[in-house]
């Protein structure tokens, strides 16, 4: 095994509250962690599942440790901490709203761990609020450091003379006129506050001590935060500006007292699945949403009680709805402060490779995937080649049809473009859209319309499934015959997360995978299930069949005395099924490591349950997004002999029982190689930004024994440092370094 040359340097280490040691985040390397037994501990009741909604917040607690991680760059943990509240409004306005309507109906029926809804949203509520706490406490302990970088938070207090002759100059110029002041009072109802709107509430009185209370939203459409002057950095909170110019809202008023305040709205959607129209439906649903229920009130610390009373009976929220925010309100927002006028607060800028294969070809994707099967990881790998890929096609005069699914993608997509103009050229282009994927409804719905009329066939799928599967399929016709080239990607056709977000994209032209392509979109566009599907398995009918037949094979191969091994990768793992049968395998002795980025339902090291199980979680500059599975098949991992496969889907039963996904075998040698050797044995080797999960839940960040991080192996900085095996063309592959041997 080749690891320890690869090495990266890091800054110093770091402890915290949070932070524990454990033997070792390297499964690469590392024999597996001594079981532990567990007291009162049942191994076939539902404690052997941790819970869904415990365990995304998990998570999300990873996320907000990267705000309090000196190896991180100053501006990128204030990124960390604001993606850390957008995650929790997200959760509250969806996973939450969603529990809340089933305690409200008077359901029981318990999670796979055995809570009712009611139950779990006791126990959401208090972590929450000790996640929201805490995330305070990081911005308290970032704004100093900050102010030593010389970016500071102003407040009102904090202006001078000088300061505000200026800024209510600009204020005039670019915020009165689009504010609107509005009173509340029996003549002036309480207006509509919508998902995530931000707002000041005020009491105020004039000479006569009249009194009023009056609200002011604070519009969106402005940044949160003004520039005041140039260097050094000086940033006042909008709030703030509108409060010291109350005056020119509410001539001759004081003000007496005042709080922020913000609302989280149930943005669930719910579609008749008996429309006529789907998209008119879906229209209609969007603006149901815009008006849902609140499920979440925060208010600033100190309001009022009477103007905090008010709020919430204007709102109709209950008392253990409300959170008192003890800082900063709108903690989401502070991604305004990342500013790219510092980037020596910022990651090291890092350009994606274009594959040498490609450049060989003089940018030829045909040429170049004929060449071989062609593997990009990206964001180490420009997602430019998959735009390329379909703008070629949608220009080359031999290019006669092109379909393709759309998820998310960008507002103004060059997928997007580059289907309208082969349309618009006269080729046959179908495009997959799907109008379910939350909160890019509406975006879907234009850009469905861009396509229509551009003159591209446009198909919705399925109501009661979501189309999430990543294809591109490409009909050329070369000589006498026509050849399908295809793209297989584990993540979106959105250029803008591909530059954040670890996924996988497979370039083939090879005939059976073309076949299999062309039955998933006559499935979603016809209805008619596949006969036959060749290297391919697809959700919701058969991939989960053969996920639990992949998986008892290699436990059936254990207990035969035989090398038994399984190595996964994913987002999610969830599903009680699969989770079960990982449980089993384990007990028949198979070695299973799994990189489980977000939710996971499975409970690793316990004895007699999943002693050979183990679970780690990488969160670091990128966004772990890519799902991948290797199983032995009758060798130690990692062999030649595995077989590897990417996909689409989580293991979560969305995702497996309602959704169209994709479970692609990989074939070609190098590409197998590739995935094998380079990225889960990197992933799994990482060791830098893991964290293990443990048997009781919580997970651990791995410290080293001597307290000297700069030993510890980063797989991001690998995979900016090196190329990928499949994409090196005349370069060669002797100078591409794998962690692993095990293929020929």
């Amino acid at each position: 095994m080749r690891l320890r040359r690869y090495k990266t340097d890091m800054k110093s280490g770091y402890a915290n509250p949070m932070t524990h040691t454990t033997p070792s985040a390297d499964f690469l390397s590392s024999p597996f962690a001594t079981p532990v037994t567990l007291p009162d501990f049942d191994p076939a009741g539902p404690d052997r599942f941790f819970n869904r909604e415990m365990s995304w917040l998990a998570f999300n607690w990873r996320v907000l440790e990267e705000a309090m991680n000196p190896r991180v760059p100053l501006l990128e943990r204030v990124r960390f901490l604001s993606i850390s509240a957008a995650n929790l409004d997200e959760f509250y306005t969806v996973r939450v709203a969603g529990l809340r309507e089933l305690a409200r109906a008077g359901h029981v029926t318990p999670s796979d761990d055995g809570k009712t809804p009611a139950e779990q949203l006791v126990l959401i509520d208090a972590d929450a609020r000790r996640l929201m706490d805490y995330q305070q406490e990081v911005w308290a302990s970032l704004r100093p450091l900050l102010a030593d970088e010389g970016i500071t938070i102003l407040s009102r207090h904090d202006l001078t003379d000088a300061d505000r002759v200026w800024l209510q100059e600009w204020y005039l110029d670019n915020v009165f006129p689009v504010l609107s002041p509005l009173a509340i009072d029996p003549a002036h109802p309480f207006p509509f506050i919508p998902n995530a709107g931000f707002s000041l509430a005020l009491e105020l009185e004039d000479t006569t001590g009249r009194q009023l209370d009056a609200l002011v939203p604070v519009p969106s459409q402005i940044d949160r935060f003004v520039r005041v002057g140039t260097n050094p950095i000086r940033l006042l909170p909008l709030e703030e500006l509108i409060l010291a110019e109350l005056d020119s809202l509410f001539p001759g008023y004081g003000l007496r007292g005042s709080c922020t305040f913000s609302v989280l709205r149930d943005s669930d959607l719910e579609v008749e699945e008996e429309a006529e129209d789907l998209v008119r439906e879906f229209e209609v649903a969007l603006k149901r949403r815009r008006r849902g229920e609140v499920v979440r009130l925060k208010v600033s610390q100190g309001a009022p009680a009477d103007l905090r009373d008010l709020v919430m009976d204007k709102l109709r929220v209950d008392a253990g709805e409300v959170v008192e925010v003890r800082g900063i309100m709108g903690i989401s927002t502070l991604k305004e402060l990342v500013l790219d006028e510092r980037p020596d607060l910022l990651w090291p800028s890092f350009s994606p490779r274009v594959p040498e294969r490609v450049q060989d070809h003089d940018g030829d994707m045909f040429a170049a995937i004929r060449q071989k099967d062609m593997l990009l990881h990206h964001p180490y790998e420009t997602f430019d080649m998959v735009v390329r890929f379909l703008e070629q096609a949608a220009r080359d005069p031999d290019v006669l049809a092109i379909r393709q699914t759309l998820y998310r993608t960008s507002r103004n997509s060059p997928i997007v473009a580059a289907l309208c103009e082969a349309a618009e050229d006269g080729k046959s282009v179908t495009a997959l859209v799907e109008l379910k994927a939350r909160f890019d409804e509406a975006a879907n719905i234009r850009q469905s319309r861009r396509l229509e009329r551009a003159g591209a066939h446009v198909v919705y799928g399925f109501v009661n499934y979501k189309t999430h599967a990543k294809i591109s399929t490409v009909v050329r016709r070369e000589g006498d015959r026509l050849v399908t080239y295809t793209h297989w990607g584990t993540g979106n056709y959105h250029p803008i997360t591909a530059r954040i977000y670890t996924d996988l994209s497979l370039f083939t032209c090879d005939a059976a995978l073309g076949r299999d392509a062309a039955r998933v979109f006559n499935y979603v566009s016809g209805y008619a299930e596949p006969a036959k599907l060749e290297n391919l398995a697809i959700s919701p009918m058969g991939m989960k069949p053969r996920l639990l037949q992949l998986i008892a094979a290699e436990a059936d191969r254990a207990r035969a005395g035989q090398p038994a091994e399984i190595w996964a990768k994913m987002n999610s793992l969830i599903e009680p099924d699969i989770i079960d049968a990982l449980y089993d395998a384990s007990r028949a002795g198979v070695k299973i490591s799994l990189v489980i980025r977000g939710i996971c339902g499975l409970r690793p090291g316990i004895v007699g349950l999943s002693e050979n199980i183990r679970i780690k979680s990488v969160v670091g500059r990128f966004l772990e997004h890519s799902r991948i599975v290797c199983f032995g098949n009758g060798a130690a991992l990692p062999s030649d002999q595995a077989r590897v496969f990417i996909s689409s889907a989580d293991w979560m039963g969305r995702n497996l029982n309602r959704r169209v996904e994709t479970l692609v075998e990989i074939n070609n040698a190098t590409v197998k190689a590739q995935i094998v050797s380079q990225v889960m044995a990197a992933n799994l080797a990482d060791e830098a930004q893991s964290w293990v999960i443990q048997p009781e839940g919580p997970a651990r960040r791995v410290l080293p024994e001597d307290g000297d991080s700069r030993r510890l192996f980063n797989c991001h900085r690998f995979f900016m440092e090196n190329p990928s095996l499949s994409g090196r063309g005349s370069a060669g592959a002797d100078d591409v370094p794998e962690l692993t041997h095990g293929f020929d």
